[in-house]
């Protein structure tokens, strides 16, 4: 309940109440902790990294260019292929070996990671589902088999495969060698429907074609880099990647009815597509609408009739950190073109009969959206070609994403399918920016590949449909997660493979925190000014927490060291709570005198303001929990309903001493008619944020107070400030536009109790002021009238 005040004031209310204390970051302290600056928990600033989050003067990394030739084998659902590495070593140190990741690993039960997490018995599965499960040594089938590896001359070199890692002995490679070595391997393809997983296959019975995605499929270099050296921790399936840029020179050998869509430029398209093909291409290449280069029509044909011819796709791709492609004789193809920054980005979409009326309509045009908005808000889209390719599954590589959005068999969708698929193709294809080109390690940070793209994420459908169902990123949906008991969180700054709520962890907080940065606490001026220098800085170059960090504060001249200890750091929820607020009028008192005062007693606080409250009372499906269960209506349940009556006679009164002091008339006239405020705050949730005070009159105007997290300085339990205003309050709501993530709305109000005519007291002089009366508002419940039986 809040708590109203009529009181005296003194000079003394002017100065501040709790003295600042010698010893900061103290655990026993009740404040100077979660403003300390971050100080030893960064990494040390040096010629690599600076301390203003920008790339040293000996920044360095290394480079890996790939040339392959694969073959895919629709008939046995395998792949083989053959891969020369060009690996260039820019570090200062010499190396002895290289790790290499073997990702198809995962799928085999004998060379996987080996982590495990507790399983329970499902309420149902398919049989496909259920071999997971099955305990058994025997040799699954899948995962790589590496057939040889060799250097430059045709020499075997040694090797070591640990699980999904595997470790290449070299000749020692000094600082500035390069080495040239070759691998021969093959795999079998995993149904991906089945097991689950990036890549792999998904098969349609009723036309009896497979579609391929092909993600994870060649043996990749780790990222050895200044603040890890070899990142090779095992692919468990969930922690992404980390990889080296470098140049693709790739060849897929596939039926020859298939369509392959790829990371990079198609180098033959003449040879692989027919002359119609070739020219409704060429005219996509400058539509400013999609243009299907393979329609409806052909793609149905297709399926109907399979070839037993093969035909070469050959794909070049310049600074890409990885590859990727897909392949059936399924897919329409359409595509547009895209102006960035004056250059022409080819947006193209592959997706079955099977998604036609939602990705014919919409998959295109939200990619070229997507690139358009994005590179607004981090820098220029630097590569030729953007697609989305529907594979009923969300995935991201360069230039090319996996997605899904199918509808009914009968064309027709429903809104939230369409809203998904929308949202999804967003956020995949804005992983180009976040970790494809910022090249964030996935491995360890999800977040600042998963956060920071959610959150452009959220921009970018802002700016696709002003009433698009966001659901990561404003600040109230983040709420549920925040509120969960503390054994349930782990900090944004966890290791992935450790995360239990991953999706809210990795995804929504922190890009909830940016949207809070960006909207209350730093302005959009300078939020997006620095989040476009972070970008810059570290673009095609391999970015660490302490880096974003510092340059979020270094371009834009905040001291943000608060935020990311409470919001990155810790499991801190916000939660202030309006505890007190006490309101005066002045008078100009002559003998001192004493002021027999009764206490109001408080009225129900009423919380009808909250749309989504109106909204479920008018929802009759929604059965509220104090119908069904009546033990669960309390005193406060009947009071807030008029059902119970509270005898305020029983109210004690309170005596009150008044002080003395002369006004001039100029200045009675001054402060006769302002309206004195005192809102006192509490942090009860433990994390450190704005408060945003609404104030609304009695003649219905309104006004807001934004007050910096600072405020909480001296003291980050409790906090105060005092207003002087011209009119009188009828009501005062904190965070009105829910955007701070408070997880509890209920003590953010007041206004259910009206002003009394308690009086203000105003002195000239501190020592004029004897004693401060305070009348406490009653808790009604004490008060209630017991009905005669």
């Amino acid at each position: 309940m809040k708590r109203f005040y009529g009181f005296c004031l003194s000079a003394t209310l002017f100065a501040s109440a709790v003295m600042a204390q010698n010893i900061q970051n103290n655990p026993g302290s009740n404040h100077g902790n979660k403003f300390e600056q971050l100080g030893t928990i960064l990494p040390t600033p040096n010629e690599q990294r600076t301390a203003s989050g920008a790339p040293g003067v000996k920044y360095w990394q290394q480079r890996a260019d790939y040339d392959i030739k694969c073959e895919l084998d629709e008939n046995t659902q395998t792949l083989k292929g053959s891969e020369t590495i060009t690996y260039y070593n820019n570090s200062p140190d010499p190396l002895t070996y290289i790790w290499i990741q073997l990702d198809e690993n995962q799928h085999s039960n004998l060379k996987n990671a080996g982590y495990q997490s507790a399983t329970k018995m499902p309420k149902g599965a398919t049989d496909k589902q259920l071999e997971n499960f099955a305990l058994t040594t025997a040799n699954n089938g899948f995962g790589f088999n590496i057939l040889k590896i060799t250097d430059a001359q045709g020499k075997n070199l040694k090797y070591t495969i640990n699980k999904t890692m595997m470790r290449i002995e070299t000749p020692v490679l000094k600082s500035g060698d390069k080495f040239v070595f070759s691998i021969d391997w093959n795999y079998k393809i995993v149904d991906r429907i089945a097991k689950g997983g990036r890549g792999g296959y998904e098969y349609f019975p009723n036309d009896g074609n497979y579609l391929f995605t092909m993600a994870q499929w060649y043996p990749r270099l780790c990222v050895y880099s200044d603040f890890q050296g070899w990142q090779n921790h095992q692919f468990t399936g969930r922690g992404e990647f980390a990889l080296t840029f470098g140049d693709f020179k790739v060849q897929m050998t596939v039926p020859a009815d298939h369509l392959v869509g790829s990371t990079g430029e198609c180098q033959n398209y003449s040879q692989v597509l027919t002359p119609t093909q070739l020219s409704r291409f060429n005219m996509a290449k400058t539509a400013k609408a999609p243009v299907e280069i393979v329609t409806l029509a052909e793609a149905k044909a297709a399926e109907a009739k399979k070839s037993t011819a093969k035909k070469t796709w050959v794909f070049h791709a310049k600074d890409v950190r990885d590859f990727a492609w897909t392949s059936s004789r399924k897919y329409i193809w359409d595509a547009m073109n895209q102006k960035v920054a004056n250059k022409d980005v080819l947006c193209m979409s592959f997706y079955g009969k099977e998604a036609y009326n939602l990705y014919s309509r919409y998959s295109t045009r939200v990619v070229a959206h997507s690139i358009k908005t994005y590179s607004d808000f981090t820098i220029p889209y630097p590569y030729p070609v953007a697609q989305s390719i529907e594979a009923a599954n969300g995935m991201e590589y360069p230039m090319i994403c996996f997605n899904y959005g199918r509808t009914n068999e009968d064309g027709t969708y429903s809104e939230t399918v369409k809203n998904g698929m929308i949202g999804v193709v967003i956020h995949e294809v804005g992983h180009n920016f976040f970790p494809m080109i910022i090249n964030s390690d996935e491995r360890q940070w999800s977040w600042m590949d998963e956060g920071l793209n959610t959150f452009t994420q959220f921009l970018t459908e802002s700016s696709w449909d002003d009433k698009f169902p966001s659901k990561r990123g404003p600040a109230y949906a983040i709420v549920p997660y925040m509120s969960l008991p503390k054994d349930q969180l782990e900090p944004i700054m966890s290791n992935s493979e450790n995360i239990v709520q991953f999706g809210p962890n990795a995804y929504a907080k922190p890009a909830t925190g940016l949207n809070i940065l960006r909207e209350t606490i730093m302005g959009r001026e300078l939020f997006d000014y620095a989040f476009k220098e972070y970008s810059r800085r570290w673009a095609f170059k391999h970015p660490m927490p302490a880096d974003f960090f510092r340059t979020m504060e270094d371009a834009s001249g905040e001291d943000l060291d608060w935020f990311w200890r409470g919001w990155f750091y810790s499991t801190d929820a916000c939660d202030i709570s309006l505890d007190e607020v006490k309101y005066a009028k002045a008078d100009f008192v002559k003998p001192a005198k004493t002021k027999i005062e009764k206490p109001t007693v408080d009225k129900p606080l009423l919380t009808d303001d909250d749309i989504s409250k109106q909204r479920n009372r008018e929802d009759k499906r929604i059965k509220f929990y104090t119908d069904q269960d009546l033990e669960a209506r309390d005193f406060y349940w009947k009071y807030a309903r008029g059902l119970v009556q509270v005898d305020s006679s029983k109210v004690k009164t309170k005596e009150i001493k008044l002080p003395f002091e002369q006004f001039t008339n100029e200045e009675k006239a001054k402060y006769s008619n302002k309206h004195f405020y005192e809102l006192n705050f509490s942090n009860k949730g433990g994390l450190v944020m704005p408060i945003i005070v609404e104030f609304t009159f009695k003649d219905g105007s309104k006004i807001v107070d934004r007050i910096p997290a600072q405020i909480w300085r001296l003291n980050e339990l409790k906090t105060a400030k005092f207003y002087v205003l011209d009119k009188e309050v009828a009501a005062i709501k904190v965070d009105p536009f829910r955007e701070t993530a408070d997880i509890n709305e209920n003590n953010n109000t007041w206004g259910a109790v009206e002003a009394t005519s308690s009086k203000f007291q105003l002195f000239k002089a501190a020592q004029a002021a004897t004693g401060r009366g305070q009348s406490e508002g009653v808790n009604p419940m004490q008060f209630e009238v017991k009905k005669r039986k």
